[in-house]
């Protein structure tokens, strides 16, 4: 006996690769979209990481800008202490200075002679005296220049002749003078030399 087949074989296994297709194709799509949003779950894991990363230096370089303000604030505060420190240090020394030109005077002014006035215009000192002679006055130059640490570079201005009278008698001949003198720039010192300097000057600079 003879069978055959009247089914169209053909249009089912068509249709049968169409749907095979159509089931791959909508499994590749699940799995594309599957591994999409992994991705994109993945990157936008990392940039929430990130951004609280940028936020945790963005509040350390706030500590740090803070701290560097406080800290050239203490300099400019350490820098104003300082030069307040050297403001009165510099009136000290200026306040001691007249004690200390007047005792360095007694000491280096030579025997025979002696100052009638002493004018100062800042670093510049004006000396005027009488001597008893030209050596006396050329010491007394020697001395300003070379012993002092308080005066330097002195200058003869003029030398008159004069006559001076000892009694009613006795009459002698004598040098008035005038001299410049530059100061040094102060340096304080204790006080104890000052006081000593002062009664010195007072008792021996006297004509």
């Amino acid at each position: 006996m003879i069978l055959l087949n009247l089914l169209p074989h053909r249009e089912i296994a068509r249709e049968k690769r169409k749907v095979d297709f159509r089931n791959t194709v909508v499994l590749f799509a699940f799995a594309g979209m599957g591994l999409t949003y992994g991705w994109i779950s993945y990157t936008q894991m990392r940039i929430e990481s990130q951004n609280y990363r940028n936020q945790l230096l963005t509040a350390e370089i706030k500590k740090l800008d803070l701290e560097i303000k406080q800290v050239a604030n203490l300099e400019a505060e350490i820098l104003a202490l300082k030069a307040r420190k050297k403001a009165v240090e510099d009136l000290q020394a200026d306040r001691n200075l007249p004690v200390h030109l007047l005792a360095e005077f007694t000491r280096l002014i030579p025997e025979g002679m002696y100052l009638t006035s002493i004018k100062q215009d800042g670093r510049k000192i004006t000396l005027a005296g009488v001597a008893q002679s030209n050596q006396r006055i050329s010491e007394l130059l020697t001395n300003l220049d070379t012993r002092s640490p308080w005066l330097e570079t002195p200058e003869l201005v003029e030398i008159v002749a004069a006559t001076t009278s000892l009694n009613q008698r006795d009459q002698r001949q004598v040098a008035n003078f005038q001299m410049i003198v530059k100061q040094k720039p102060a340096t304080p010192l204790d006080s104890a030399s000052t006081a000593s300097g002062a009664a010195t000057s007072t008792a021996q600079l006297k004509p």
